[in-house]
């Protein structure tokens, strides 16, 4: 028996290894591609967060996250956006960019780094999980949102967070927090794309081990996790090859600047996830439900699932973008933001100013 778990191990492991170089094959190929091709975002100036108001909260645990917010402190409606794994606030540059605009006076935004990602501090590795990450966000919540309405904004592993958040504060929903976006997530059932398959690479569940139980001796690991990750995590963000290849580097760039031990530090939590029960409470608000139709880490098959179960919920698959679908196709994502927060916000007081577009939306 115990050689059949081993060889199981093995083989999973296998798995996680083949896909590595499927999409890292993919990767080189669209590279290239890009290469070849135009680039429309050649000299985009990608600082636009660090002229924007800042300041740190700081968790009960100890843990500081980094808080950027534009709009007027007093605004009636704030949207907060909650970034995924590997990002940094960074990730949502052209939701900060062009809903500025958009909004005007009417919104606040307020983004900020989770727990070891981006300009926050480090936790214990032990509190790398989905369900303080939820915890987090009610920290953000309770010190910078004590009035108005809340839309919640979540992108993959922010997406999670603010289903864990729904899970464990239910009350908030319909009363203080009036609407929420999930972007290229999943309620559960990683196990069944190809991240599931890395989840489970041996070699990334032993630096998991080392980086919790003996951080001292996680050097060597280091290497190797970011390497198995990396590659997918970049070759899966965009799923059209005419992707502009500066749009490109700036994600890798976001990436690879994610400390390994937070990369590894997250694994289990990502492998564990199943925050079905945050469902309930999102069903008594309008919800954005979006990804793309070439996401290959959280499916369209997890936004489906989730839509089933929020009949009221907006569903937008996004044509041919992969998992960074906000930066792939921003004017899609911004134009459902801009309808979702029309219809979560009292009396419409929030005007929409542009024009809708979009490239495939499954149900409205």
């Amino acid at each position: 028996m115990k050689d059949t778990r081993n060889n199981r191990r093995w083989l999973a492991g296998a798995a996680g290894i083949g896909t590595v170089g499927t999409v890292a094959g993919m990767s080189t190929a669209r590279a290239v591609a890009r290469r070849r091709g135009r680039d429309p975002h050649r000299g985009e100036d990608f600082g636009v967060f660090d002229a924007d108001r800042s300041c740190v909260v700081t968790t009960p645990d100890g843990v500081d996250l980094q808080i950027r917010e534009v709009g007027p402190a007093d605004a009636r409606v704030t949207v907060v956006f909650s970034h995924g794994f590997c990002n940094s606030m960074r990730a949502y540059h052209f939701q900060r960019r062009d809903m500025v605009e958009m909004w005007g006076e009417q919104v606040r935004m307020v983004f900020y780094d989770q727990r070891g990602h981006g300009e926050s501090t480090a936790g214990d590795p032990a509190s790398y999980s989905i369900d303080q990450l939820g915890r987090d966000l009610e920290t953000v919540l309770k010190l910078l949102t004590p009035r108005g309405s809340v839309v919640l904004v979540g992108h993959s592993m922010g997406g999670m967070t603010v289903l864990s958040h729904a899970r464990q504060h239910p009350e908030r929903y319909g009363t203080t927090i009036s609407g929420a976006a999930i972007i290229s997530s999943a309620a559960q059932g990683l196990s069944r794309s190809p991240l599931g398959e890395i989840l489970q690479n041996p070699a990334l569940e032993a630096a998991r081990f080392t980086a919790r139980y003996a951080p001292g001796v996680i050097q060597r690991g280091r290497g190797l996790a970011r390497s198995v990750l990396a590659p997918v995590l970049q070759a899966a963000s965009f799923g059209n090859d005419e992707v502009s290849p500066t749009v490109a580097r700036y994600n890798d760039g976001i990436i690879h600047r994610t400390p390994v031990p937070t990369m590894v530090g997250f694994l289990h939590a990502l492998s564990v996830h199943d925050e079905v029960d945050g469902l309930p409470a999102l069903a008594r608000v309008p919800v954005l439900i979006a990804c793309g139709s070439a996401d290959v880490l959280t499916t369209p098959e997890h936004s489906l699932e989730m839509a089933a179960e929020l009949p009221g919920a907006e569903l937008l698959i996004v044509g041919d973008a992969g998992h960074m679908v906000q930066l792939e196709e921003p004017e899609v994502i911004n134009d459902a933001l801009q309808r979702l927060v029309v219809r979560a916000t009292p009396n419409r007081m929030v005007a929409l100013t542009r024009r809708v577009r979009y490239r495939l939306r499954t149900r409205g």
